[in-house]
């Protein structure tokens, strides 16, 4: 009797001590605040039934804002492009991430213009999302300047649908983006582009966890993540992220980012 009495009350100190756990977490602002809790709540709720934590999703107004919260370690559990978990790979280590798709950044240009290579940039005005934009911003500006060693003017147009629209309506030369975005604008702004080039393939977006959270508590949420990922529920969720085929993440991911020197084009703000 008394070994049962001692399980049972291990057992309700072991669930209280989850109950009590909350996780705060930091999400990349790449929508609008309504569309990223209608796509991250619903993942976080079903945490919670698996785990027995709370998640505190903590909204950033804006990537500048997001960024400054991570590197202050604001977060428990973050969803981050690449090169963010680089910038911030003190605090946090990869925990799962995308292992059905790779991300990479494309350049776009007129489809009846003359330029057939990013050398053929050279002197011309290219449209960008944000300055931090992994794909789109960043590793085209390193192909370009470290690859191709051409010298360009930027211009900064908030959302990739914008750079698509600049580069078709003649405003812009040329673009940066992905093919993701690039394949759901509509029909005639896509037909009046095309792809000038590509560039290397990198492991996408991981969720990290920051170092200090408890291993056990890490862990359970990883399992949790890749168990939900295994159900048609779960994955229909994880689709909205979006996450392909979810997997385990490791730093050695992310190891092939470091050649390309970002560090030269990564906007640190104020």
């Amino acid at each position: 009797m008394r070994s049962i009495l001692v399980a049972l009350l291990t057992f309700v100190m072991s669930a209280g001590a989850h109950a009590q756990q909350t996780i705060t977490v930091g999400i990349v602002p790449q929508f609008q605040v309504k569309k990223l809790h209608s796509i991250w709540r619903p993942i976080l709720h079903t945490l919670e039934q698996e785990t027995g934590y709370t998640f505190e999703l903590q909204g950033s107004p804006d990537i500048p804002t997001y960024e400054k919260e991570f590197m202050a370690g604001q977060f428990d559990l973050a969803y981050m492009n690449p090169y963010h978990y680089l910038v911030a790979e003190e605090i946090y280590t990869p925990m799962v991430r995308d292992v059905g798709r790779q991300l990479f950044g494309i350049v776009v240009v007129a489809k009846d213009s003359p330029y057939q290579s990013l050398a053929d940039l050279d002197g011309k005005r290219i449209a960008l999302p944000a300055p931090n934009a992994l794909g789109a911003s960043l590793m085209t500006r390193a192909a370009m300047t470290n690859d191709y060693k051409i010298d360009y003017s930027t211009q900064y147009v908030k959302t990739h649908s914008s750079v698509y629209l600049n580069v078709a309506l003649g405003k812009a030369e040329a673009g940066g983006g992905v093919q993701k975005t690039l394949s759901r604008q509509p029909e005639n702004i896509r037909n009046r582009l095309r792809v000038l080039y590509s560039t290397e393939k990198v492991s996408p977006h991981p969720i990290v966890v920051k170092k200090t959270l408890p291993p056990e508590v890490a862990q359970r949420i990883k399992e949790a993540l890749l168990a939900m990922a295994k159900t048609p529920r779960g994955a229909k969720l994880l689709s909205k992220v979006p996450f392909k085929q979810l997997g385990e993440a490791v730093p050695a991911d992310y190891e092939p980012l470091r050649g390309m020197h970002l560090e030269n084009f990564f906007h640190k703000g104020d």
